[in-house]
């Protein structure tokens, strides 16, 4: 089943003998016809209707724009105001309920075509009369792609999705957005520089069986951890040498290890174990935390504490290091001191893209919308695009595979963004369904679109580079893992900006040991693919927990949110940012970010 394309397009043009002069024009009608939701035949109709009545107007883009105004703006609005007025439930359960509802539609569009034309109203389908090709072609527009009908026999569209409020109100601002130019943007799509940070990650390009790894891989990865970053709070605070964890000593004492928990249960202030490395021990000593002001501390955490071990088998901590962040991103060519690069706008959205009580992709629609009017450079999309958790995927109500299903949602966005020319960042989520639920995880596997300039498809997490400027992404919600695991006392920060501290200072994108028990770990491929290779200027956090934008140790860090929240529409983030000329001795110079979460 094809989505509606240029291809439809021009042959409706061909059908009523309309002539054109510039292949924009097709891009445009391609564009009114997924944000308005009519099919090629529909918005060929209406634009008859329209330039009859102005006299045969010539169908130009400034036209079409006078066109979309007058006609197809005030249709939504009727559209809307009746939904308000007139609140029903239309359920689809059969192709013949389907065609029914559709000539409800064509009686409405009858009522705007002229009468040298006639009727469009088309019969109903049966064995006797099939269907001609024209009509069958319907099926295949975006709106009935994504549709309920199209993935479940008794799909129904959510109506407190529909009947939210607060439609793109900002919720949070970052940077100096005044005088920002969100909607309209240059449009310079494959023109903006964009890359992983990674390179090709040719060894995530295929599955991999995360059960299959030994224990004793794990442990040498761990230690790995603990050696590197000790080295650097060695070097960093002059630390002649370590002490063994458990030895006895009537001086204050200085021990590298990672923090753990002495018990099943969760990390509390009288359970904390620090496990020291292979070079030094390798052995668990009980931590008295008693002594230290403030701390902060989480299971997995490398870090350095002085203090006490009269004993042998606890360590009575009087000082506390944690992890230091890496430099950021410095761009090897140089730019000349008068060249003011242009700002780069990028929106940032995060899944699921349904209501939890219908299988309507209504706000993915509502988001090629925003696409389409704001025109951004690059837009990052992170999954779930088909949630696993979703009540009707659980039951298995549906009349598609996963991957049909998935594959249709990201060629519907492709299609419905061609016209913008944006650049398409595709991030897999642990909660696809029909994707390998393994962290790190790797792209998507979509050859086809993989084939588009436009598209790049990423793994979970990674780092990319817009322009100079470094994004570190990532779909795992690291903030609620780590939430419900990390212990303070007298930080004076919010936990929030806490938890995004130890992610930077830590260098790791899942810096918690052990992971929660949904999160299938490979650590091997973790240690190559799971860590920061430098401090991001932006780091992308989504999460279940309150959208925010938070600025940590020189790192602007935003979670969007997700794109829905249960029935109801959710948020998603906006960025404008601008790499800065690098200064006369050579040094880094901070990008420009402003950055605002706006509401579905």
């Amino acid at each position: 089943m094809s989505t509606i394309n240029l291809e439809t397009i021009k042959s409706e043009l061909e059908m009523f003998g309309i002539d054109y002069d510039d292949e924009a024009i097709l891009d445009k009608l391609l564009e009114q016809s997924i944000c308005n939701r009519l099919q090629a035949d529909q918005i060929m109709l209406e634009w008859v209707a329209f330039s009859v009545t102005k006299s045969g107007l010539k169908l130009n883009i400034d036209n079409l724009e006078q066109f979309e105004h007058e006609v197809l703006s005030k249709k939504n609005k009727l559209r809307q105001s009746s939904k308000k007025e007139e609140p029903h439930n239309v359920t689809i359960h059969t192709l013949q309920d389907l065609i029914k509802e559709e000539e409800e539609q064509d009686n409405l569009l009858d009522s705007y075509s002229t009468p040298a034309k006639g009727s469009q109203k088309r019969s109903l389908s049966t064995p006797e009369h099939p269907q001609s090709k024209r009509s069958a072609a319907l099926l295949a527009s975006p709106v009935l792609l994504l549709s309920p009908a199209s993935f479940s026999p008794s799909g129904t569209p959510s109506q407190k999705y529909s009947q939210r409020g607060a439609k793109g109100e900002v919720v949070v601002k970052f940077g100096s957005s005044e005088g920002s130019q969100w909607a309209g943007g240059n449009g310079r799509g494959v023109g903006v520089s964009l890359e992983l940070l990674e390179g090709p990650e040719e060894s995530l390009r295929s599955s991999y069986k995360f059960m299959f790894q030994r224990l004793r891989d794990v442990r040498n990865v761990l230690t790995d951890k603990i050696e590197e970053l000790g080295e650097t709070l060695r070097t960093h605070f002059n630390i002649e040498e370590f002490s063994p964890a458990a030895l006895p000593a009537q001086d204050s004492i200085t021990i590298l290890g990672q923090v753990c928990c002495d018990s099943k249960g969760k990390l509390n202030a009288q359970s904390v174990v620090l496990e020291a490395g292979p070079e030094h021990g390798a052995q668990l000593v009980p931590v008295d935390l008693s002594e230290l002001k403030e701390y902060s501390l989480f299971p997995g955490q490398v870090v350095v504490m002085e203090g006490l071990n009269t004993t042998g088998r606890r360590l009575v901590a009087s000082k506390l290091h944690e992890g230091l962040p890496l430099p950021f991103y410095t761009p090897e060519v140089k730019q000349e001191m008068d060249e003011v690069p242009e700002p780069v706008s990028v929106l940032v959205a995060c899944g699921p893209y349904t209501p939890s009580d219908s299988l309507t992709f209504d706000p993915l629609l509502d988001l090629i919308s925003v696409i389409v009017r704001d025109r951004p450079d690059v837009c990052v999309l992170l999954g779930p695009f088909v949630d696993a958790k979703h009540e009707q995927i659980e039951k298995a109500q549906v009349t598609e595979t996963f991957e049909a299903i998935f594959t249709r949602c990201v060629e519907s966005i492709v299609e419905g963004t061609k016209s913008v020319g944006c650049r398409l960042v595709f991030v897999p989520s642990q909660r696809d369904v029909h994707h390998h639920p393994i962290y790190p995880q790797p792209p998507f596997s979509l050859p086809d679109l993989c084939k588009d300039q436009r598209v790049t498809m990423a793994p979970d997490p990674c780092t990319l580079l817009v322009e100079g400027v470094a994004l570190g992404l990532t779909s795992t919600d690291i903030l609620f893992h780590m939430g419900a695991e990390e212990i303070s006392c007298a930080t004076g920060s919010d936990r929030f900006s806490r938890i995004l501290k130890h992610l930077l200072t830590q260098r790791s994108y899942y810096p918690l040991y052990p992971p929660v028990e949904d999160m299938n770990m490979d650590y091997e491929k973790f240690q190559s693919y799971g860590q920061m290779p430098l401090t991001p200027d932006v780091l992308v956090v989504p999460s279940e927990l309150r959208y925010f934008i938070k600025e940590v140790i020189g790192c602007v860090c935003v979670n969007p949110g997700r794109l829905t929240k249960g029935q109801v529409g959710g948020t998603y983030s906006r960025l404008l940012i601008q790499r800065s000329s690098q200064s006369e001795d050579g040094q880094r110079a901070s990008p420009c970010l402003t950055c605002q979460v706006v509401k579905i």
